[in-house]
This record gives structure tokens, C-alpha cells and sequence, in this order.
């Protein structure tokens, strides 16, 4: 079984790739980096087309040049593009910018699940609430014969 980096090595290493606020990257302007994952970093952008804010996924360092890495991300963005329900953020673009690729989605403000139970003891209509909102995304998403998961570590 994987050893996950803690909160703490992500915040490291995250803050170590972090790209520059104010880089540009196609029409998205970067504000501010959001957190890691197992394909790529997420950063807060700016489309300057729009003139909204989006959250922009990047696939990260070597897996960019791997082909199917490049493959998988392009999988993940087609699939969660097909999903419309309100607990599923929606894909808005995806292209490459200077052999970067990157996904950008719905950006949503608010906490993690991960801070929130964290931060404090929940209640169990609290608790109750975040699991069931979390169940019915998940089936919408197994109804349309997705299966979310992390790609495995190589």
C-alpha cells in the first residue's frame, strides 16, 4: 500500500514547484497555488478572456512528457467534462500552452472536506450532510460509467 506525503511534505513540495502569481499560461493569468494531487498541481487563475476565476490543473514536472500520463489527463478532463451535477465541478478547457498541459474547471471557494473535519469535531447532521453530498456525486458519476481514482504511483 502507497505512503501518502502528509499535509505538511504536500505544502513543501507544492510551494517548491509553485508557479510565479502573475504567469500566464494561454488566457489564464496564475493567483495563487490551491494544492497538489496524484496527476498535477491545482492553482487559482484568472481567464482574462472570461474574466472569471477558474481553477487550473497542470500536469505536473515528468509526467508531462510521459505519453500516457499525458493520456490519462486527457481521459480524466473528457470524462469529468461529461458530468453535470452540482457537487462535480464543471471543465471549462483544456489545452496546452508551451508543451504544459492543463485542465480548467469551475472554480469553488470553501474549505476542503479534508480541513474541515480536521478543523473541528463535526456534528452528526454535519457529517451526514457532506456523506450524502459525496454519495450522490459519486453515483452520478458511476451511472455514467465513470469510476473515480487516483492513478497509481510510478
Amino acid at each position: 500500500m502507497p505512503v501518502w506525503p502528509s499535509l505538511e511534505d504536500r505544502v513543501k513540495i507544492m510551494t517548491v514547484m509553485s508557479l510565479a502569481t502573475g504567469t500566464q499560461i494561454g488566457p489564464y493569468e496564475i493567483l495563487a497555488p490551491l494544492g497538489a494531487g496524484g496527476m498535477g498541481e491545482v492553482y487559482k487563475a484568472r481567464d482574462t478572456r472570461l474574466r472569471r476565476l477558474v481553477a487550473l490543473k497542470l500536469l505536473s514536472g515528468g509526467k508531462a512528457a510521459d505519453v500516457e500520463w499525458r493520456r490519462r489527463f486527457l481521459v480524466a478532463a473528457q470524462a469529468a467534462s461529461r458530468l453535470n451535477h452540482p457537487n462535480i465541478i464543471t471543465i471549462h478547457d483544456i489545452s496546452e500552452e508551451n508543451g504544459v498541459l492543463f485542465i480548467a474547471m469551475e472554480y469553488v471557494v470553501g474549505v476542503t472536506l479534508e480541513r474541515a473535519i480536521g478543523t473541528r469535531d463535526l456534528l452528526s447532521d454535519s457529517v451526514l450532510r457532506y456523506a450524502t453530498e459525496v454519495a450522490d456525486a459519486l453515483a452520478s458519476a458511476h451511472s455514467a460509467g465513470i469510476i473515480h481514482r487516483d492513478p497509481p504511483a510510478r
